[in-house]
């Protein structure tokens, strides 16, 4: 509750009312306890007080608790009891400015980042990667930014992946060795955070923090993360929450300490943000944390037992709200004892007895004093929350998100502007297109060639039949001719001396056995001159054929 002092009013204790110093509520803090005892209803006191002097803060809703902010509360018989207690008369219950968002899209307006903005190092913690595969998604990074390939979206990152896999001989020696293991590694840490939803999460209209830090009628407004599907993926959850920080930590001036913080950001189960975070990564959030007090922003963890924290961290946090401690093992009671070192004494109390004692909404509280001192520890009562406590109905949320202003409105449009995607796609199919052109070509070229060939075959297979036929033709009838012309030559010598054998009568037998002779020697002579002369002829024929068939293949 602010009060009218302007004072930050949480708590109060036998010694009165605890109040939150504005000036140190930008060191952090942390509000820790077991299950069911109160940690969600003490969150909401802190935000909506900080709310009421118009501060703007962030919070992830887990279960739906947290909705009930944007809801004014009402009286019951538990608050009217607490009243006297208090010293409030007549509470003003009233809800806040409220804005509900959603990695999914789902229940709020969508909460998307680029691929890019994430960056190599968060990205692999999302895809649980392993150092090797982190190197090629860093050599991946440096190859866009080189190329001018934006990556905006989880498809831009898969084509990204395609395209240094396929060309990962020419990127070697000026990035490094791209295996094509760990492109498939990659490529499945991929699949699996896109069956989980996550390619909602990458894309345009990116989320801009300074959307965070808004006011409506003097009040803060309160940010509202819905978390329920998105805890289902811790990873996916303690990451994108460290990207916000991140982006509030680079993208926010200087101011140093004011007098309230600019914003202030409550990261719930912050225990998984440090589960399975590699050294360089831990860090870096140790950094972050340190660091962007200065610009106005105050970090409060809620977790189950502070020792989930890392001591550097735990270090940093100043204001602390710590619940009950259930201490049934060793284990526990040694981390019981543990928290209550942390503590700066009271004397009236032994503090390790007091943390398992606590009822449901009593804490050990100790905040800064204006000089940045832990105050001694204070066994106190958070006070009620003006506004709803509990979930509120689907109706109740679609008003809010109605009364949104334009500009957040605008984050339900998904934009899908040309980006590595893209421009890989067109490379590919232009590529393809000069391969399938190069392909027609070639099949053109060795289509006609084998048309010529089949056509010069066939005129040689055409020549030579010709040839043969010629050949033969003449053969045949040369032999003919010259047999017939001896033949006819002979028949009329033979005629011619039949004749003169007829006439003369003086003819012995002895001439008669000699013209027999002399016929078939005649004869002989005859088929021989007729057999030469046929011979002599086909050679000629043959020669003047096959002269022509050359000169007519040339």
């Amino acid at each position: 509750m602010f009060t009218e002092d302007k004072k930050l009013y949480v708590a109060h204790s036998d010694n009165g009312p605890i109040y939150i110093n504005g000036e140190m509520a930008n060191r952090h803090g942390l509000i820790a306890g077991a299950t069911g005892t109160g940690k969600t209803v003490t969150l909401q006191v802190i935000a909506e007080t900080f709310s009421q002097a118009g501060v703007p803060c962030f919070m992830a809703d887990m279960k739906g608790d947290l909705s009930g902010i944007s809801q004014a509360g009402k009286m019951s018989g538990f608050i009217q009891k607490r009243c006297p207690e208090f010293g409030i008369e007549d509470p003003k219950f009233a809800g806040n400015p409220t804005r509900f968002y959603d990695v999914f899209g789902e229940q709020g307006f969508p909460m998307r980042t680029t691929v890019s903005a994430m960056g190599p190092q968060l990205l692999s913690r999302i895809l649980d990667l392993n150092d090797t595969q982190e190197g090629v998604l860093n050599i991946l990074f440096r190859i866009a930014d080189d190329a001018k390939l934006l990556l905006l979206d989880l498809k831009d990152l898969r084509m990204m992946l395609d395209f240094i896999g396929k060309n990962a001989d020419s990127f070697t020696t000026k990035y490094g060795n791209i295996s094509t293991a760990s492109v498939g590694a990659i490529q499945r840490a991929i699949l699996t955070l896109e069956n989980q939803g996550g390619e909602q999460f990458f894309g345009e209209p990116a989320f801009s923090v300074e959307d965070l830090i808004d006011t409506e009628n003097g009040r803060g407004v309160m940010n509202v993360l819905v978390a329920d599907k998105l805890m289902l993926q811790p990873k996916l959850y303690s990451t994108f929450l460290l990207w916000l920080i991140t982006e509030l930590y680079a993208k926010m001036p200087e101011v140093g300490d004011m007098e309230l913080p600019k914003l202030v950001f409550f990261f719930d189960e912050a225990h998984t943000l440090f589960e399975g975070t590699s050294k360089a990564l831990t860090d870096k959030i140790e950094q972050v944390i340190r660091l962007i007090r200065s610009k106005g922003v105050g970090v409060y963890f809620v977790t189950q037992a502070p020792t989930d924290l890392p001591d550097n961290v735990l270090g940093q946090l100043g204001n602390r709200v710590q619940h009950a401690l259930r201490a049934y093992t060793p284990k526990d009671q040694k981390v019981v004892r543990t928290v209550a070192d942390t503590f700066r004494a009271n004397p009236a109390f032994k503090t390790a007895d007091v943390i398992t004692e606590l009822s449901t909404g009593e804490a050990l509280v100790s905040f800064l004093d204006e000089k940045g001192a832990p105050s001694v520890v204070e066994r106190a009562k958070i006070l009620f929350p003006l506004s709803q406590i509990g979930a509120i109905s689907d109706g109740q949320r679609l008003d809010v998100q109605n009364a949104a202003p334009a500009r957040i409105k605008e984050y339900k449009s998904v934009i899908d502007r040309e980006s590595a995607y893209e421009v890989l796609t067109a490379q590919y199919e232009a590529q393809a297109r000069e391969e399938e052109k190069a392909l027609a070509k070639k099949e053109k070229e060795e289509a006609k060639a084998a048309k010529e060939k089949e056509k010069a075959a066939a005129n040689k297979k055409k020549s030579s039949k010709g040839l043969n036929r010629t050949i033969l033709g003449t053969l045949a009838t040369a032999a003919a001719t010259t047999f017939a012309r001896s033949l006819a030559n002979s028949a009329a010598k033979s005629i011619t001396t039949g004749s003169k054998k007829k006439t003369s009568s003086s003819s012995s037998k002895s001439s008669t056995a000699k013209k027999t002779t002399s016929t078939k020697k005649t004869g002989g002579t005859a088929l021989e001159k007729a057999t030469k002369s046929a011979a002599n002829t086909v050679t000629r024929t043959i020669t003047n054929e096959v002269l022509k068939s050359i000169l007519n293949g040339r």
